[in-house]
């Protein structure tokens, strides 16, 4: 069996898989996001060049851009290691058939070459020597510099492999990164000048390219090594068994019936993999408002500043919140054969979110040291998401039939599992509600009263709870036995 044949079972498994359409709207979706990212690597690869012309005149630009790729592979790692999605295989059938596993190891590492991630190096580089070789520089020297940089980019895919596979190669790398950025926070060495010194070394003296080579061949070959020690029937089919974890929640007792639900949603979120990721996820947007709040350039746009002040506190609500009820897609039918109400499913759900926005609110107090009117605008932004923006997700959720496998093993930032196009319309306004609300009265008012329209339009939506909830619960209703049906399908 050939590698090639490999390529071809996965082409059938995808197409003729019940789940093909879906999955193909959501592959084009981020086709296009792709196609995106690698235009605009283009474009910075052809202009990067020149605009170090202009901001270190009299320097060698590319010099100075050698000195500054240190910074490129680092950050390259780390961009990796949180959204690169690595290649699986079903690999138990193979297991018993007459194929040789080199084959099946060599054809799974080969597939990670095809990520999007290893393409964008490629294009951004090939600009760089492009314009290189229009400015006259030696044409041996940069490709040879080119050459070596792309091998760089395939080291890192192996590299990024080996870290997400075991513990050991993660600390190995992490430790070797952080003594790097130790030596050069204190001064002991100046990390951009020596690598800067080292990788223009392989535009000048063309016998370095032998180092990244070397380096690419002995990640691929220690990453085919631990496959294959784990390549075997026993180690594919018998799962590790862990002891259960108990939690106690009787703090929740105190919401009556609706505690049930808590209860199962808090310990679904404790003891999966997938709840992990995006708890993970959600606290991370708190720093958002530090991308806008630390430059001068958005003063002047409040209606950008009120976007991210939404974020700050919106994180769970934005990424637990709109897999709703997709979370529970693998008992999902079980569930709804039970005598349980959809109003107290809905409830326990949207309580859920608000309390989640409650403490992102507390958290969220140090953005006091940017002044009162950005915590304030943190505040009237946490007031949409309880009162608006939590019914806006449940609503989308009964438009999301898409399953959720809670302990699929992805990238929380990557996995596109649960994901349907549906949210990318809901979407819209939860990002351009809070700037319209907030941008009308302060463009015709002032800046205060755009702070009090965007509180009172949360103040406005408990209000209207219940009205929210019945036409809600009614679409919920409607669409229940499809949603049921969708949740039996499979990728």
């Amino acid at each position: 069996m050939k590698i090639r044949d490999f390529a071809r079972l996965e082409w059938k498994q995808f197409s003729r898989s019940s789940y093909f359409q879906k999955g193909l709207a959501i592959k084009i979706l981020l086709g296009l996001g792709a196609l995106y990212f690698m235009a605009m690597a283009l474009f910075v690869g052809v202009g990067v060049l020149y605009g170090l012309e202009k901001a270190f005149p009299g320097q060698d630009a590319f010099q100075v851009l050698n000195n500054y790729l240190i910074y490129y592979v680092l950050g390259d790692l780390a961009l990796r290691y949180f959204l690169q999605q690595l290649p699986v295989m079903n690999i138990k059938p193979l297991l018993m058939l007459p194929i040789k596993r080199s084959v099946v190891i060599r054809y799974l590492l080969l597939k990670t070459n095809l990520s999007f991630f290893n393409f964008l190096p490629i294009l951004f580089f090939v600009p760089i020597a492009g314009v290189l070789l229009y400015k006259s520089y030696d044409v041996l020297g940069t490709l040879t510099w080119l050459v070596s940089f792309i091998c760089i980019g395939f080291s890192i895919n192996y590299a990024n492999f080996l870290i997400n596979k075991t513990k050991l190669y993660f600390f190995v790398i992490l430790g070797i990164v952080a003594l790097l950025l130790t030596l050069n926070h204190f001064e002991i060495i100046d990390i951009a000048s020596y690598f800067g010194a080292a990788f223009y070394a392989i535009y000048t003296d063309l016998y370095w390219v032998i180092i990244p080579i070397v380096v690419l061949v002995f990640l691929f070959k220690v990453n085919y090594r631990f496959i294959r020690q784990h390549f075997y029937t026993d180690g594919a089919i018998v799962e590790k068994s862990s002891d259960i974890k108990t939690y106690n929640l009787s703090f929740l007792d105190r919401f009556g019936s609706l505690s049930l639900f808590l209860k199962n949603d808090v310990r679904l979120i404790l003891r999966n993999a997938r709840p992990k990721q995006v708890m993970l996820t959600s606290f991370f947007f708190l720093f958002y408002g530090l991308i806008f709040y630390t430059q001068d350039m958005y003063t002047d746009m409040p209606a950008i500043l009120a976007f991210a002040s939404m974020f700050v506190t919106g994180g769970f609500l934005l990424t637990f919140g709109q897999l709703v009820p997709s979370w529970d897609s693998e008992y999902y039918k079980l569930m709804m054969s039970q005598n349980i109400p959809y109003r107290q499913y809905l409830e326990s759900k949207l309580y859920l979110m608000i309390s989640a926005t409650v403490i992102s609110l507390i958290l969220s107090t140090p953005y006091l040291f940017f002044g009162w009117d950005i915590y304030a605008m943190i505040l009237a932004g946490a007031s949409f998401n309880i009162g608006l923006n939590s019914f806006i997700t449940l609503y989308g959720g009964a438009l999301n039939r898409v399953p959720v496998e809670l302990n699929q093993k992805a990238k929380a930032f990557s996995n596109t599992n649960g994901f349907s196009p549906t949210q990318l319309l809901i979407s819209l306004p939860k990002i351009l509600g809070p700037m319209l609300i907030f941008y009308i009265p302060y463009k015709f008012i002032s800046f205060d009263a755009g702070l009090i329209a965007l509180g009172l339009s949360g103040v406005v939506g408990l209000l209207l709870k219940n009205v929210f909830l019945n036409k809600i619960e009614k679409i919920y209703q409607k669409g229940k036995y499809k949603t049921i049906a969708a949740f039996d399908e499979k990728k």
